[in-house]
């Protein structure tokens, strides 16, 4: 394995392959934040001459953080089909991009190859390609779960509700659930952040959620975003969920600063088995960002895009119905503006779909970072294009309780009609009983009219 590289007459040597994955990463203020990140443009370039030339082994057999000491690496390095791993170890990095972007590529030769790459081989590829080839890459990479309905089917993109209430009240929460299903928002799920994450309080919310979607017949599912172990009491005294959420890192470390083991995450998988409310089989759901391992120095010194690719092979362990990354929601610190932020999202969606997960984006910022309204929608328009399985609903965009700014109700068909797409079907269906659009997809009069619930 070569570790050095010569460009315009200079020598550029890298300590290892953890340093030449830092280094070959575009420019990411979190990178620069942890001192790892490449100083020039010229040594970017000689890391990736570097990485492109390594074989799939030399990335694989050098995770980021040694197998014996993180069950995150455990659980990545076990899953791998080693079948399949043995038919590419000895690619080059470059030629399993080559491979990726091939136009006669089939989605079941994607998914098949995804189960003999580690989540460090998957970063790897990213870190050689164009925000293009990303899209590329991403929309040849289809990858569909079913819960109550099934997400990510050609053709279909969908949205998750997320009526944030600062106080939790009720009634608030209600008026939100209310106007987004009206724009046509929620068929990935409907799901909300609590304040108050005490037992009565998520299974108030998630009783409430339940019987309002009975009520109107809303093929769909719920979840209240607690911290796992809260919502498995909920679920086991008898509460109605579909999904069980966890935001989850790339590290041991970084899982353990959310209260969090891999066993919780099979404990709670193995409750929803027998006492979630859906048909199933997928029945979790993840979200992750770059630079949360960071944040809580759980990074083990490797850039933030690698440790966020390990998030989804983490993720994958425990097949979800949806894993979202929230893109631009850390800060500044860690993706300092719109370019950086739109690069990691495309780069994130990539890496999940590659690894083969349910993939969706939390296209957002906050308002200390340098992006704005037409940014998010920037990225937002270019995911769809790239597949992207799903995005965010919030009333006008505007999170009041988490305080972000994201994709508003109204974006999800402004998006679909933009792109030829509909709802996933049974959802699409039921906006037609409702008069929200026509058969032939048009919105009518009662579009976004949230008051078509208090008739």
């Amino acid at each position: 394995m070569k570790l050095k590289t010569n460009l315009l007459g200079k020598t550029y040597a890298f300590r290892d392959v953890k340093d030449v994955l830092a280094k070959a990463n575009e420019l990411k203020s979190g990178d620069q934040l942890a001192g790892i990140a490449a100083e020039t443009a010229q040594e970017r370039i000689a890391a990736k001459v570097v990485l492109a030339n390594m074989l799939v082994s030399d990335v694989r057999n050098n995770p980021v953080v040694p197998y014996e000491q993180d069950e995150v690496t455990r659980i990545i390095q076990d899953d791998v089909n080693e079948r399949i791993y043995e038919e590419i170890k000895n690619w080059t990095m470059a030629e399993l991009r080559e491979y990726i972007l091939d136009n006669s590529r089939t989605a079941a030769e994607i998914r098949r190859l995804s189960r003999g790459l580690t989540s460090e081989v998957v970063a790897g590829v990213c870190k050689l390609m164009s925000n293009l080839d990303l899209m590329l890459g991403a929309k040849t990479a289809v990858v569909t779960a079913h819960c109550n309905t099934t997400i990510g089917a050609p053709g279909t993109f969908a949205t998750r509700l997320q009526p944030n209430h600062p106080t939790d009240d009720p009634d608030g929460i209600l008026a939100s659930v209310m106007e987004g299903f009206a724009y046509g928002s929620g068929d990935a799920v409907l799901g909300l952040n609590p304040v108050d994450d005490s037992l009565g309080s998520v299974q108030r919310i998630l009783q409430m959620f339940d019987d309002f979607r009975n009520k109107w017949e809303i093929p769909t599912q719920t979840c209240v975003l607690a911290h796992v172990t809260t919502q498995m009491e909920a679920v086991q005294k008898g509460s109605p969920a579909d999904l069980i959420f966890q935001s989850i890192a790339g590290s041991e470390l970084g899982n353990e600063a959310f209260g969090l083991t891999a066993q919780m995450l099979q404990d709670a998988k193995d409750l929803m088995a027998t006492k979630g409310t859906c048909t199933g089989p997928n029945v979790m759901y993840f979200e992750t960002g770059q630079g949360s391992e960071l944040s809580s120095d759980a990074h083990h010194g490797a850039d933030q895009v690698t440790m966020e690719a390990r998030c989804y092979g983490f993720a994958k362990r425990y097949e979800p119905f949806l894993v979202n990354t929230v893109v631009g929601f850390i800060g500044p610190e860690y993706l300092y503006d719109s370019k950086q932020v739109t690069r990691a999202g495309l780069e994130d969606h990539f890496m999940g779909k590659l690894t083969g997960i349910s993939m969706g984006c939390d296209a957002c910022y906050t308002n200390h970072i340098k992006a704005d309204q037409n940014d998010i929608e920037n990225l937002a328009t270019l995911l769809v294009a790239a597949g992207c399985n799903y995005v965010m609903g919030i009333p006008h965009g505007d999170d009041i309780m988490l305080m972000y700014q994201c994709t508003g109700y109204h974006e999800a068909e402004s998006l679909r009609q933009l792109f030829g797409k509909t709802a996933i079907p049974e959802f699409d269906e039921w906006m037609k009983k409702m008069g929200l659009i026509t058969e032939d997809r048009k919105l009518t009069k009662r579009f976004g009219d949230a008051s078509i619930f208090l008739k």
